[in-house]
């Protein structure tokens, strides 16, 4: 017979901590507690195995789960001295949720459960408060009307206000046990009028109501969505606790309340925590009363006139500062723990490793590690890699009122304010006359890249986590919000069209890419600190993990800002983004309109010192460390101006004729030009494009050798491969200019040449590119786009419903698909390998800085993983966890 039901108190138990998954976590360190012999009330778990039969069975119960739960509630009736049910002593519970993950106020709890017009005379006598008693039976009727019966709790809150403004009361604690009938009379009028069905009295069907009620509360909204943003998965399920009622509102020798072991915000070691005197759990967090602070000296630092419970209840104190130290010695980690004081008796109603910002996360771990107390490895798989954002960006002070006038997609993290501007002109002539702008875009390209850069923050109307606004944001550290679907762009007026309104050029916004949100007006912010608990962490990590983590960087300010984080290369240098100001997109586009080669290369030449100097710089920043150049990679028709406006405008600047641009953008026009005439396509119709960028790069490598004193060994990556001959051919005019560089300066050029494996036709057939490829980067973000069929700038609008619906756990373009485009990568890897031993593998697309895909980058052992600079903090930790785990 499966056992449904463990049972726990009176210092033994039938789980422990060991069986989180089975019990769930609540349950699982209830059972521990009672194991270490403190004081937990009574109880059973019912287990998370049950909540899987729950739904697979139309909400319907295992045949002999019933039977197992009187056996347990006779087994807590025998600890109390009482029994459930009964008219006379009768055992009230408590219900509460208990899933593997801790999920705080996302589920159903009802207390005071057994109550009924009968029971309540019986509590009366025996608490010898019948004042106490009418209220625990007032509190059990509005909390299981609202969690069981769907009344909402409003229509309670109402009544109860009533009732008290009738009395002149201002505080629920001021009623008495007479008026407390009274409101018990209105309670239940209202629930058979509403629901046309009187409150049930059987304690019973109270229990299987409130069960029910639980497991029916792993599937709410708020607890899906909870689910969704913290990757829980939805068939762990949910325990379901039960346990003897202990009453923290039994006068003024009792009380309740929540504590942290240390400061959740700032991780400093001391007691945190609040209590209220005469209350149950719920009032603490329910905001009615103003709770008060549990040690002196966080009274004295509130200015509190109303005493701690060290102070007035000295004894209960102890015991629980004792039992706290006693728990997080045990746990090794910070506890987020309740209690009750029931008359002067301390009860553990709580414990659970406690929810922490990233500060406070790191200030624990590294505490905890040069105490001794947990090993450094430990202490670095302790910290949520993506936490770290946090602590690179500045963020909205959580103080802050937040006027919400639209949301989109948290695309790169970090908060920032300034003026609305619709175009990239602006933002830099705005920029340069001291503002501080808000780019905001339907969507951003390429041509966008020195308006992004000098903008605060990003703000598009369309477009993905792997848009290219979300992918260049998250490389400069520059916060964005992407697809913010609610809002319109109308760009022939200049205005931004909001629910609450339309805002202008000019108008301040606050883009919070951390959660998505637009905000009107300016927001205070908090600064970014990295703390020297940051570096241990960081130093620690660094001699866990075996991957290397490069940078997708090319500009040198990105370079810069990588190394600061500790990058080891750079993965990806995209020098596409080079071509877009000043100069460089004039010598563009008079390349693209050239009508023959020597055309094309006369415009080259103005372009190669310019690309020589980016690559010299690059070089010298990065100091000898490898840094990996991907060949021209979009289609040339992104160079071009677009609108007959831009058109004229451009023409006019160039002293050509308007309808000679005209027909070269029409003639370059694509109908996916993402799967056309772009990459290796573009080397092989055009080899001068290559062979200019080839030559800049070995005579920058040469320049920065001799400035810096370091060996350079350029990475020239060839993108968009499916062919072996294509990249023999692209690779034969790299070699070709690399001797001719090597000639003219009398000296030797170390240098490699490889692709980037971005179709699934290239990854399948690896084994052949390989045969002229010296490494592998792994393009994941067309990888997954061309293995999908999928636009990552339209994956958007329908990948939130994929999710919802259960056909997607994630999003594919933010956390690598594993079993699809993983697999793909498994496959180019193991053929790489059999063809070339020593080829060099990487990842470079945005999968790069995602910790969950660099655990899979760590299992099948590429040599490194190269993402956005803000990111490489995150990869370095998240590489040493996945080393750690491995």
């Amino acid at each position: 017979m499966t056992k449904w039901v463990y049972t726990f108190g009176d210092g033994t138990a039938e789980g422990s901590a060991q069986d989180r998954n089975l019990l769930g976590g609540k349950g699982a360190n209830l059972a521990e507690m009672s194991n270490l012999g403190l004081p937990v009330p009574p109880g059973m778990t019912i287990t998370t195995e049950v909540c899987g039969w729950f739904y697979q069975n139309s909400r319907s119960y295992p045949e002999d789960l019933s039977q197992q739960v009187k056996q347990a509630l006779a087994h807590i009736g025998k600890l109390t001295g009482r029994t459930f049910g009964d008219a006379d002593r009768p055992l009230l519970l408590s219900v509460r949720s208990g899933a593997r993950a801790s999920m705080p106020g996302m589920m159903d709890t009802v207390l005071n459960l057994g109550l009924n017009d009968q029971s309540v005379l019986a509590m009366a006598r025996d608490a010898g408060d019948e004042r106490f008693a009418y209220d625990s039976y007032r509190r059990f009727i509005q909390m299981y009307a609202d969690v069981v019966m769907g009344l909402d709790h409003e229509v309670f809150e109402d009544i109860l206000e009533d009732e008290k403004a009738k009395y002149g009361h201002e505080l629920d604690t001021d009623l008495s046990a007479d008026e407390w009938k009274q409101v018990i009379i209105r309670y239940k009028q209202t629930i058979e009028e509403e629901l046309e069905e009187p409150f049930p009295q059987d304690p019973e069907v109270q229990l299987w109501g409130a069960i029910g009620a639980v497991f029916s509360s792993w599937m709410t909204a708020r607890a899906v969505t909870y689910r969704q943003l913290h990757a829980i998965p939805e068939d762990w399920g949910t325990a379901v606790n039960v346990q003897a009622m202990v009453f923290g509102n039994l006068g003024d020798t009792s009380a309740t309340g929540v504590a942290f072991t240390r400061n959740p915000s700032t991780g400093v070691n001391e007691l945190y925590g609040e209590f209220l005197v005469n209350a149950q759990g719920e009032d603490v967090v329910a905001g009615i009363r103003t709770p008060q602070n549990l040690t002196e000296q966080a009274r004295l630092e509130a200015g509190s006139d109303r005493p701690s419970l060290e102070k007035l209840m000295p004894d209960a104190f102890d015991e629980f500062k004792a039992i706290c130290d006693r728990l997080e010695n045990h746990y090794c980690d910070m506890q987020d723990l309740e209690f009750t004081v029931e008359r002067g008796k301390l009860w553990m109603l709580q414990t659970r490793s406690g929810k922490r910002t990233a500060k406070a996360a790191l200030k624990i771990a590294v505490e905890l590690a040069e105490a001794g107390v947990i090993s450094r490895e430990e202490a670095v798989k302790r910290i949520e890699p993506g936490s770290l954002d946090q602590l690179l960006h500045p963020t909205i002070d959580p103080r802050a009122v937040r006027d919400v006038i639209g949301s989109g997609l948290p695309a790169s993290p970090g908060a920032a304010t300034g003026e609305i501007v619709f175009t990239s002109e602006d933002a830099v002539a705005q920029s340069e006359a001291g503002h501080k702008v808000i780019l905001v875009r339907v969507e951003t390209s390429p041509e966008d890249i020195h308006g992004m850069h000098a903008a605060e923050g990003i703000l598009t109307t369309r477009g993905g986590m792997t848009s290219h606004a979300a992918v260049v944001a998250r490389g400069m550290g520059t916060p964005c919000v992407s697809g913010a679907g609610s809002l319109r762009v109308d760009m022939r007026s200049e205005t931004l069209l909001t629910v609450s309104g339309p805002l202008k050029k000019g108008d301040v916004i606050t883009v919070d890419g951390s959660t998505g949100q637009v905000l009107k007006g300016s927001v205070a912010m908090l600064q970014p600190e990295l703390s020297g608990d940051f570096g241990h962490i960081m130093q620690w990590a660094d001699e866990a993990r075996r991957m290397k983590i490069r940078t997708n960087a090319e500009t040198p300010a990105d370079a810069r800002a990588a190394r600061s984080f500790g990058a080891e290369g750079i993965g990806l240098c995209r020098t596409e983004h080079m071509f877009f100001e000043g100069d460089r997109i004039v010598a563009m586009r008079e390349m693209i309109l050239a009508d023959t080669e020597d055309g094309r290369r006369l415009a080259l030449a103005k372009l190669l010192p310019m690309q020589r100097s980016d690559f010299t710089e690059l070089f010298e920043i990065m100091k000898g460390t490898p840094v990996t150049i991907r060949l021209l990679d979009p289609p040339l028709h992104e160079f071009l101006p677009k609108s007959d406006e831009e058109i004229d405008e451009v023409a006019s600047a160039m002293g050509v004729p308007a309808d000679q641009l005209r027909e070269r953008t029409e003639a370059l026009h694509e109908f996916n030009p993402m799967l056309g005439h772009r990459g290796c396509r573009l080397a092989i119709s055009y080899p001068e494009i290559a062979e200019m960028q080839a030559r800049a790069i070995f005579e920058a490598a040469i320049q920065a050798g001799k400035d810096t004193g370091e060996h350079v060994v350029p990475e020239i990556m060839v993108p968009l491969v499916g062919l072996r001959e294509e990249l023999r051919f692209v690779k034969a005019r790299i070699d070709a200019v690399a001797k001719d560089v090597m000639q003219e300066a009398g000296q030797q050029i170390d240098y490699l040449v490889g692709t980037m494996i971005e179709l699934p036709r290239a990854a399948i057939r690896a084994h052949r590119i390989a045969e002229e490829a010296e490494f592998f980067s792994f393009g994941t973000n067309d990888l997954t786009q061309t293995t999908f069929g999928i636009s990552r700038d339209d994956a958007a609008a329908f990948l939130g419903t994929y999710q919802k619906k259960g056909i997607v756990d994630q999003d594919p373009f933010v956390s690598l698909d594993l079993d699809g485009v993983g697999e793909l990568i498994e496959i180019a890897c193991k053929k790489g390998r059999r063809a070339r031993p020593e080829i060099k593998l990487g990842i470079c697309g945005e999968h790069g800085g995602d910790p969950l895909s660099i655990h899979f980058c760590e299992k099948i052992g590429l040599d490194y993983v190269s993402c956005s600079p803000f990111r490489v903090p995150i990869a370095r930790l998240a590489a040493a966890q996945a080393a750690l785990e491995d």
